[in-house]
């Protein structure tokens, strides 16, 4: 186990981790350069483009604390550079957690058993890799492909354009959904949750709209969070 722990937090790792996180934060500055600059095209206003990135860094913020929890416990198991660089390009904190699983357990230990060797952490990396290529695979190189298909999808007029943004609005409402449901069906603690989260949801917005209070618009999403976890805590 420390000789595997010792691999696991080599410097040549942390070389790749850092590496990997550096063009993440690259992708992602120029992701908001290329967004401002599209808005103008899209009809946005300067102060909508700030509002629009404020909420989306906000509403980043709710999910980012299981995935923390869950990073904090694999480091215990895969060293900090391997945790930071999955973590930080796939963000799905159950997925890298079920991968490294299968992987000690094809390699024949589990995490944190007591054959947990270098080998086996070795498994564990090609497991996490090559489980993400697929998505990363597919994001490069059908991304202009579909867009090219939305774009001839709303060119034949104002109900084309329509119909897409229901079909997309109906596509994250359903992903949404099966993400919802597949927690509610757990038991009635889950359902009293989904349920308050969704409660304040609608008065803050209901409200940020009637009494016009852009922050509360921005922040809803978060106060969602918040106080559903705090009913899920407390009063369950």
């Amino acid at each position: 186990m420390q000789q595997a722990m010792e691999l696991a937090n080599g410097n040549i790792l942390w070389i790749f981790a850092s590496l990997v996180i550096g063009i993440v934060i690259f992708q992602s500055i120029k992701f908001i350069q290329l967004s401002v600059k599209a808005s103008g095209d899209a009809g946005m206003t300067k102060t909508e483009v700030n509002s629009a990135l404020k909420t989306g860094a906000i509403a980043a913020i709710g999910p980012s604390f299981a995935i923390v929890i869950v990073a904090i416990s694999l480091i215990a198991f895969l060293g900090d550079p391997l945790t930071l660089m999955r973590i930080g390009v796939i963000g799905s904190a159950p997925i890298e957690s079920v991968g490294a699983s299968f992987g000690a357990e094809a390699a024949g230990s589990s995490l944190g058993g007591e054959n947990f060797s270098q080998t086996v952490f070795t498994a564990i990396v090609w497991t996490l890799c090559l489980g993400g290529m697929g998505w990363l695979l597919f994001t490069a190189l059908a991304t202009k492909s579909l867009g090219r298909i939305e774009k001839k999808l709303t060119s034949k007029g104002p109900k084309s354009k329509q119909m897409m943004s229901m079909v997309a609005t109906a596509a994250m409402v359903a992903a949404f959904g099966n993400l919802a449901s597949a927690e509610m069906i757990k038991g009635l603690a889950f359902v009293v949750v989904a349920l308050t989260a969704s409660a304040t949801m609608v008065i803050a917005s209901k409200m940020a709209d009637k009494h016009q209070i852009l922050w509360l618009r921005e922040w809803s999403l978060g106060l969602a969070i918040l106080v559903s976890l705090c009913v899920g805590y407390f009063v369950i």
